[in-house]
């Protein structure tokens, strides 16, 4: 909070209410535009569920999502598809670009980049400039740029001269988890999608280098973000791989659908057969990422991970691709010390994590945890009103996942309860 200018928080009960008036800046009236679209969905006849996400995957606004949704789409790895990425401002670009070379002679083609361009820049305003959605304006403007002064395209300098924009004007998005996935997926594209192809059927056809090119972009960008993934969030599906491999390749129709049905809702345009087809195709997508995220016997949770198996793990991902390259003593050699490396970090600090005593008290939000760990086991003591899922969710997983507990226990307790035992040890509560 404090890397975005926040130094405290507080919460009130009532509502705040202002008598100022002040005239609209140009920015609100085109916040009040976009949130009168948000109200059109809303007066549709379609399902709540497919409201929700065409106004997640389009305008941005995902805090009308319920918790079981959310909870889908993270556990099948597809929360990229929800959150507006990379993905869905090169499809809108894409989809802006081939209809003005349908329109424009051959020797305007560049005009059709440069207004495209634009249009993506317009829309990234229109729903407010996040973080996700700059950093992909930038990566896909600075890649064009490259195009229009006829340079030779280097994914590499484009991706660093983004990078460097984007931390100019604010250094800490350095810290952002966002902007280290963004950059990390799409190194990782760039190192091991060209190698993984190589080992797939000759790609003489269209749907052939669809299918591959999407199952090795997948597998590249999963292997490459895996390890800071297991570090800020300590869970893995390794479902999220057949998952992505099904849907993504669907994706392009998905955002290029929904962003015609906010067209049409924006227009106050009624076509009752699209608005059907579109409900219907959104639920049973839906249906099937939920069917993948209960798909429990591949999903894994509180994963330990600190910094220094991180920056092992991401050698390890480094050495692979010459691997992939050419199978020799000499790269499996290099790979194996690589990954006999992270397992004597892995040991250590286990060991290391094991050996530490520990008794918490600590307030959670109004809540109130006890905690005695001794070894790799652990056990907290919450009290009777606490809200148990949201402790064990926010706190109790967090605290497992850093401290490598094995195994523990939750107890609950009356608030007037002054003293606990645990393993023949008495701890007052104060």
């Amino acid at each position: 909070l404090k890397r975005k200018n926040i130094e405290y928080q507080c919460y009130l009960s009532k509502s705040i209410s202002s008598a100022e008036k002040r005239d609209l800046s140009f920015f609100d009236k085109v916040r009040q535009q976009r949130l009168e679209i948000l109200q059109r969905i809303d007066k549709t006849g379609m399902s709540e569920k497919a409201k929700t996400f065409l106004k997640g995957i389009i305008l941005a606004d995902r805090t009308e999502i319920d918790a079981g949704t959310v909870r889908d789409f993270n556990r099948s790895g597809l929360i990229h598809l929800l959150a507006i990425s990379g993905t869905h401002i090169v499809v809108i670009f894409g989809m802006f670009y081939f209809l003005q070379i349908r329109c424009m002679p051959l020797r305007l083609r560049k005009y059709a980049v440069i207004f495209s361009l634009v249009f993506i820049w317009l829309f990234a305003g229109f729903i407010g400039f996040g973080n996700s959605v700059l950093r992909s304006c930038i990566m896909l403007t600075v890649y064009f740029i490259y195009i229009l002064l006829q340079r030779k395209t280097d994914l590499l300098h484009a991706l660093g001269l983004s990078a460097f924009i984007i931390l100019v004007f604010d250094t800490q998005q350095f810290f952002d988890i966002g902007f280290q996935l963004s950059f990390l997926a799409v190194l990782g594209i760039f190192w091991l999608n060209e190698p993984l192809l190589r080992k797939f059927p000759k790609q003489d056809h269209y749907w052939k280098k669809l299918l591959f090119n999407t199952i090795t972009i997948s597998i590249a960008a999963q292997l490459a973000t895996l390890p800071l993934v297991l570090y800020y969030f300590h869970q893995f599906s390794f479902i999220s791989v057949i998952a992505n491999c099904i849907i993504v390749p669907f994706s392009e129709v998905i955002i290029v659908f929904s962003f015609l049905m906010t067209i049409l809702i924006a227009f106050r345009i009624d076509f009752t057969f699209i608005t059907v087809v579109y409900d219907n195709a959104i639920l049973l997508l839906l249906k099937v990422i939920h069917w993948f995220a209960e798909t429990d016997v591949l999903f894994f949770e509180n994963i330990p991970m600190n910094l220094p198996e991180v920056i092992s793990v991401l050698g390890v991902v480094y050495l692979l691709r010459s691997v992939i390259l050419d199978f020799n003593f000499k790269s499996s050699m290099r790979l194996s010390m690589s990954f006999l490396a992270f397992l004597i970090i892995r040991t250590g600090s286990d060991v290391f994590e094991n050996q530490r005593e520990e008794v918490l008290f600590q307030e959670f939000n109004k809540n109130k945890v006890f905690l005695v760990k001794k070894g790799n086991e652990a056990c907290f003591w919450i009290s009777e009103r606490t809200d148990r899922d949201r402790v064990i969710r926010y706190f109790i997983n967090p605290y497992c996942s850093s401290r490598r507990i094995a195994h523990f226990e939750i107890k609950s307790f009356p608030s007037s309860v002054r003293k606990i035992v645990f393993q023949d040890q008495i701890y007052e509560v104060k």
